[in-house]
């Protein structure tokens, strides 16, 4: 699956109350969270490297060359999780892998982070949806559904 907003039509997901209906559904992007993996690879590489280099270690190269290692030891570990979670947006509220909810009227900011989208709430809960393909489609499909949510709301 990809982070993309995907329109989804299981009207008989448990976790649905009655007469909710899903909007769409996130999940991680696959290419996304490789590629933000080797970001912090080479940043690791590089901030590892040069710490040894200014310390005077003999062992930059091979401190640098750990750094890319462990980071790919962490992704490959943690790939499975982060590419299993699903975020399902509905016409009342963002249904979080945890099984717990963000009302949508509840929303105060959201916000991309490079390859991530922020929603802070107005308590001030932070909820990070991370690695999407789209961040800005997700996070106009949100705001489309909160704008929706509010309309009816009035009515």
């Amino acid at each position: 699956m990809t982070g993309t907003p995907i329109p989804t039509r299981n009207a008989k997901d448990p976790s649905l109350e009655q007469g909710e209906k899903v909007v769409g559904e996130l999940r991680s992007d696959r290419g996304r969270y490789w590629r933000d993996h080797a970001i912090l690879a080479l940043l690791g590489m590089a901030g590892a490297g040069t710490v040894l280099w200014l310390i005077g270690s003999e062992h930059a190269a091979i401190g640098a060359l750990g750094a890319i290692l462990a980071l790919a030891v962490r992704g490959a570990y943690l790939a499975s999780e982060q590419l299993s979670m699903r975020w399902l947006v509905t016409d009342r509220r963002i249904i979080l892998p945890s099984g717990g909810a963000v009302m949508l009227l509840e929303i105060d900011t959201l916000r991309k982070l490079m390859g991530d989208m922020q929603i802070v709430t107005r308590s001030g809960d932070k909820h990070l949806i991370k690695h999407l393909a789209d961040p800005e489609a997700a996070i106009a499909m949100i705001s489309d559904a909160k704008t929706r949510r509010a309309r009816r709301k009035r009515a």
